[in-house]
């Protein structure tokens, strides 16, 4: 008699996801020869994400933001809007490179006319607040969430985000301020539906039914890709994103300036909302994974890195609950991806505390020898190929740099070569280059 899913163990349980993910229901396969290629990707991620040799170094190109739109000749202003020009945009990068381990569709070009329905806030975009042609889009730092909020937030976030931080970054939602709290809803509930009958109201709802209306044509684009990759042999790395509870604070709702002087001037609050927050970013982190085949969580670590704050706040404030929340993903048979974006040289005696096996520490600017030297026994190391190489250096100088990574970081297993942050333009041939390097030194005997 099989085990319920409550009873299984974590390793069960990742188990359970890694045979999903190497068969994954539903896929009818281009061709015989597209299924093996798509179990052997699967399979040399999985060993080494696991710490085991698979057959050489696999290689993720930093290629998952918007490299597609410019190598086709287009740009994000374009896609975001023109959906049969992302499908080509997106098409052509596929198959011009059949080498690459991994593949990921668009999922992160968001459907600028559904952004544009609700009067979005949090970011500007090409043509929308940037340049036509700029080449990514922006977040827009502000005090989203005011000092003397917290305590809404803690006592009932969806309230708080419905009728307080939606209102400030939508500006279609703004009335909705005037909403009753949904708890309100008791019984005969007929003046509750009073303030839906403001026309401000009705409009913000017309607005979300036309922004959903709009992302619904935008994921069956996103979809069609995908498949399409999935289907020639190509696996997926990411299902779903998660945030540190402290960036969730720091991005979205006070700002890097209001999240750094609550450190300061309300330390007991903002803890308190970063333990309401986890049990959020933790279902949100599952539901993607179930709703998917690959079993991976990517987690961009905003604001921990070494610049930001310091090795007693990172442990006071910053790891504790993000910890709670990597380890409940691990306890669910999830593989979490932690992107340390800028450098963690200052935290590599604390991160690697998590067991064996159980994640990656994805790098970008830390020094990635030392941190193979003091956590490459026990967790996956990835990245640490630079931007400014791959978007301005040689082929032979980017497979030299690679060959030096495979040498020292591959040694044992462990180790997944990738950029150390996405590139939007460069040379096509140093993402050849790369995958050359693997080839050629990642083999393992």
């Amino acid at each position: 008699m099989e085990k319920a899913w409550a009873e299984l163990s974590p390793e069960e349980k990742r188990e359970q996801r890694f045979k999903r993910w190497l068969s994954p229901p539903g896929v009818q396969f281009a061709s015989p020869q597209a299924e093996k290629a798509y179990q052997e990707r699967v399979t040399r991620f999985i060993k080494a994400f696991t710490l085991q040799k698979p057959d050489r170094v696999p290689v993720v190109l930093p290629m998952t933001g918007f490299y597609a739109a410019s190598y086709a000749g287009t740009n994000l202003g374009t896609v975001m809007y023109d959906y049969d020009e992302m499908k080509r945009a997106w098409r052509k990068a596929l198959y011009d490179f059949p080498d690459a381990d991994t593949y990921v569709p668009p999922a992160l070009v968001p459907p600028g006319r559904a952004l544009e329905a609700v009067d979005y806030k949090l970011y500007k975009w090409p043509g929308h607040g940037l340049s036509k042609t700029t080449l990514s889009y922006q977040a827009v730092e502000g005090e989203w969430m005011k000092p003397d909020e917290y305590d809404a937030l803690i006592r009932d976030p969806s309230d708080f985000w419905l009728r307080s931080y939606l209102p400030r970054v939508f500006g279609a939602f703004k009335a909705f301020t005037t909403l009753p709290p949904w708890t309100q809803f008791e019984e005969i509930a007929t003046q509750s539906f009073l303030p839906f009958g403001n026309p401000e109201v009705q409009a913000g709802f017309n607005a979300i039914l036309k922004a959903g209306s709009e992302s619904l044509k935008w994921i069956m684009a996103v979809g069609e890709v995908a498949m399409e990759a999935t289907a020639l042999g190509f696996p997926g790395i990411m299902s779903g994103l998660a945030k540190a509870p402290f960036d969730t604070i720091g991005d979205t709702l006070r700002g890097t300036q209001g999240v750094m002087m609550d450190m300061f001037q309300r330390p007991q609050k903002l803890h308190e909302a970063m333990e309401r927050i986890v049990p959020i970013a933790i279902k949100g982190a599952v539901d993607a994974v179930n709703a998917s085949a690959a079993p991976i969580v990517m987690m961009p670590l905003h604001k921990g890195a070494d610049t930001f704050m310091s090795i007693k706040q990172y442990e006071t404030f910053y790891w504790p609950t993000f910890k709670k929340v990597v380890m409940a993903l691990v306890n669910e048979g999830i593989f979490p991806i932690l992107f340390a974006e800028g450098g963690y040289n200052k935290r590599l005696d604390i991160i690697g505390d998590f067991p064996k096996g159980s994640v990656a520490w994805f790098f970008d600017q830390t020094d990635i020898f030392e941190a193979k030297k003091k956590i490459g026994n026990k967790l996956c190391v990835m990245g640490n190929v630079p931007t400014s190489l791959i978007m301005t250096g040689t082929p032979q100088q980017v497979k030299e740099h690679c060959r030096k990574l495979i040498e020292v970081c591959g040694k044992g297993g462990g180790y997944v070569l990738s950029g150390g942050a996405n590139v939007d333009e460069g040379n096509p041939e140093n993402m050849h280059a790369m995958m050359a390097a693997a080839k050629e030194y990642g083999v393992y005997k």
